[in-house]
């Protein structure tokens, strides 16, 4: 059975992302959760991960380290992880790769917490331009693919990879039209995102970094974490 190794749920969006698609199209895994470190975890993930990171994923003598490479190894055995329209997984490849690779306004000004509501001290020209391209990308693939998710019927890679951008909507209250808004409560209403959140509350766990990153961009109006 795949081991896949991860961070944090409270923190860790890279880890929520393989561990909600695996869990939502019923892959067997076993969950290994390892806890970031004050100070930095480099050591302490390479004993499983090469790049020290996570999410990474286990397959007896196979390692996988990065979110999308992931999804990828489970895509082939596992076809239903991408659209089976080629047309529709082309456009969901590319969705999600942008995803891995950018947003760094929203990333970097709105770190993933799971049991916080946060009232940022103002939303930036880069911040807005993030949101708005968000939105422009969820509209063209529910439209153009009949939705409710983003390539089609069927849940795939590419709403997971844009999960941790619902949980950050709600927790620093932005708002989207409401297209874009109704497909982010979708998202949020899946039974696996609902588990991940459920379990991220009940973390006790406390890293300095990630919370200074939250009081150097808002404040907390609300803290629903053990």
């Amino acid at each position: 059975m795949y081991q896949l190794f991860i961070g944090n749920k409270n923190y860790s969006s890279w880890s929520l992302r393989p561990w909600l698609l695996a869990t939502q199209l019923d892959i067997p895994f076993e969950e290994e959760l390892v806890p970031f470190d004050e100070g930095g975890s480099w050591g302490k993930f390479r004993r499983f991960s090469p790049t020290g990171l996570v999410p990474c994923l286990v397959d007896g003598e196979t390692t996988v380290w990065d979110s999308l490479a992931i999804a990828e190894y489970l895509y082939e055995s596992f076809p239903r992880v991408w659209p089976q329209d080629r047309q529709a997984r082309a456009w969901a490849r590319s969705a999600a790769a942008e995803m891995h690779s950018g947003f760094s306004a929203l990333r970097n000004q709105c770190s993933m917490n799971c049991g916080v509501t946060v009232a940022l001290h103002e939303v930036s020209t880069a911040l807005r331009k993030d949101l708005d391209r968000i939105e422009e990308l969820w509209l063209q693939g529910l439209r153009q693919f009949g939705g409710p998710f983003l390539a089609g019927a069927s849940f795939t890679a590419v709403d997971a990879f844009f999960a941790p951008v619902a949980i950050r909507l709600r927790g620093y209250q932005l708002s989207l039209g409401d297209e874009a808004m109704a497909y982010c409560e979708r998202i949020l209403a899946l039974p696996g995102l609902q588990a991940w959140i459920a379990d991220a509350l009940r973390e006790t766990w406390r890293e300095h970094d990630h919370e200074a990153e939250l009081e150097m961009y808002g404040s907390i109006v609300d803290d629903r974490r053990a």
